[in-house]
């Protein structure tokens, strides 16, 4: 492991963080163990580690799993863990524990938890570069929380973008699944821009033919009217403050032309949505 010039390098986060932020860097570091070494207890926090070279075994949950070079595993709080070095070809890896109100949906969207801790990632990724930055950034005397921060979340970055998709049966199902629900998300943060199919589909990383099957498949519609279903659905409510005018209503769901948006809303409304707010505004 090229990025690290010692055996072991560690560090720990700000100790004065606030306990309620979305996400607080307890520690962080690399070690290049000795042949047999093993570690066993129970951490309060969460802590992913990530195997740069060698092997070794994760005992967790009742399970054991022999990991090398490219895989990684995760601990969470309060579970009694044990892993150790490999006799012949001692792994070295780099960690990061961390933990926050959001910690534990942010693995979700990693495809990790108390179930599912073992992740796999394609060669030549950056994670053993951002824990390197990290075991750095002790002579930082302003803003270190934030950039540890920033750090980590590169850090699950990584770990998404460079995981090793699943070969066939449920976890394709589960993939797809996650696609999906990536595109909605996508969809909601970003519905009042002049957002296509296809940059829904660079989002989730993959083609758009691929997407819209698994939009039929799963949700029953396509993407693109879904896009617009869920635009006129937040106009809906728009439409409900008078002091919006039908432009001003049009532009705020993504719509730069006013009449194009008049005539998707009766689409799908069956109705203008001037007709809609008036039919609003005589309910009140």
């Amino acid at each position: 492991m090229n990025e690290f010039s010692c055996d072991v390098a560690f560090g720990y986060g700000n100790s004065s963080v606030n306990k309620n932020h979305d996400l607080i860097v307890y520690h962080y570091g690399y070690e290049k163990c000795k042949a047999d070494h093993y570690w066993t207890g129970v951490r309060d926090h969460y802590l992913i580690h990530y195997i740069s070279s060698g092997k070794g075994t994760f005992v967790y949950n009742n399970k054991t799993y022999h990991l090398e070079k490219g895989q990684g595993f995760l601990i969470c709080p309060n579970v009694l863990s044990y892993y150790q070095a490999d006799t012949e070809r001692p792994w070295e890896y780099c960690w990061v524990g961390f933990h926050g109100r959001k910690a534990h949906s942010y693995l979700s969207r990693l495809n990790l938890s108390f179930d599912q801790p073992i992740f796999s990632c394609q060669p030549n990724n950056s994670i053993p570069l951002i824990v390197n930055k990290m075991i750095e950034s002790k002579s930082l005397t302003k803003g270190r929380d934030w950039f540890l921060t920033g750090l980590v979340y590169q850090f699950f970055a990584e770990i998404m973008q460079n995981e090793r998709c699943p070969n066939q049966g449920q976890d394709n199902i589960n993939f797809s699944d996650m696609y999906v629900k990536k595109a909605v998300d996508f969809i909601e943060k970003n519905y009042s821009r002049k957002i296509t199919v296809e940059d829904i589909a660079d989002y989730v990383g993959i083609n758009r033919k691929y997407l819209s099957s698994l939009f039929k498949e799963i949700m029953r519609t396509s993407p693109q009217s879904f896009l617009i279903n869920y635009r006129m659905n937040k106009a809906c409510l728009l439409l409900s403050q008078n002091l919006l005018s039908i432009a001003h209503v049009a532009h705020s769901v993504g719509y730069d032309d006013p009449l194009l948006f008049s005539k998707m809303f009766k689409k799908c409304k069956g109705m203008p949505p001037s007709q809609y707010r008036k039919r609003l505004m005589s309910q009140l």
